[in-house]
């Protein structure tokens, strides 16, 4: 890989690409700590597109949850509510991309708690305040997350399940535990500077290497402690390109693309918060 697309990637939250100092990250995490100090619900809204992180920022507070606006610096800030937070998790490390996982896989030096969800997913009140009562219930040490057993064929394959980022809500001790033991949400966990040993990463070499499988290997590894959300009622909300064959790619798929037009060309967000009965919450269009 060249040192330009290094560079590119060095936001999205891969171990394997990862190389520069760990120091860079506690600095900036210190910031982030700063900023989040005495919140006790913070629940993170990454940008992508105006109107959406807006939403999701008024569903988040009506849960009784902080919202806490990131965004990739390819989107910029949005605006954020009155009683919202505005955090650039990038202003110290200035990657050209930066992914929400990039800061998830490092709670336990920014917050005590830390509440998440995908920047294409919308949800019911009723779901959302299901979702408020899991997170509000986490022990330290525990975690919540959504099961991903890799579709209906794969259901018998360990090596592709794992806990994906859908929605969920980490503390600081379970995202300690997980990083001390080389575990975690980025990508090829079995790269991470805290796995033990070679024989320790030849098993880990065995596990598909995307976000969240390294969640999943500290739970059944380590006996990490897991709640479950159940993806079913989350489905309805999601506007994704997943199980939608007419869905309009404006770039490259992959890391590069541009998740803010797209989500806005295969998606009516007037409709899908019509659909969810949140339609009082949306913003108006500017």
């Amino acid at each position: 890989m060249t040192s330009t697309n290094l560079a590119a990637v060095l936001g999205h939250g891969n171990w394997e690409h990862y190389k520069l100092p760990l120091d860079r990250i506690y600095a900036a995490a210190a910031e982030w700590k700063e900023a989040l100090a005495g919140i006790e619900r913070p629940w993170l809204c990454w940008n992508v597109s105006q109107r959406w992180c807006v939403l999701q920022q008024r569903l988040v507070q009506e849960a009784g949850w902080t919202p806490v606006v990131g965004y990739d610096p390819r989107s910029g800030p949005p605006p954020v509510i009155p009683g919202g937070i505005l955090i650039d998790f990038n202003r110290t490390l200035q990657f050209p991309v930066m992914f929400f996982m990039f800061p998830l896989e490092f709670v336990f030096l920014f917050a005590p708690r830390l509440a998440f969800w995908h920047a294409d997913l919308l949800c019911r009140m009723e779901n959302m305040n299901k979702l408020a009562g899991i997170y509000n219930s986490l022990k330290n040490g525990e975690m919540a997350a959504v099961r991903d057993m890799g579709g209906r064929r794969y259901l018998l394959s360990r090596a592709r399940h794992r806990y994906w980022e859908l929605a969920g809500c980490t503390t600081e001790g379970a995202s300690r535990d997980q990083f001390q033991k080389g575990t975690g949400w980025w990508r090829s966990f079995n790269y991470h500077p805290n796995c033990p040993d070679e024989r320790e990463r030849a098993a880990r070499d065995r596990c598909r290497q995307d976000f969240g499988f390294g969640v999943m290997y500290w739970k059944r590894r380590y006996g990490g402690k897991v709640i479950e959300i159940a993806q079913k009622p989350l489905v309805e909300g999601h506007c994704t390109s997943i199980g939608k064959p007419d869905y309009r790619r404006v770039g490259p798929e992959g890391d590069a693309r541009n998740l803010g037009a797209e989500i806005d060309l295969n998606y009516d967000i007037e409709e899908v918060a019509a659909r969810l009965d949140i339609l009082r919450l949306l913003p108006p269009e500017a």
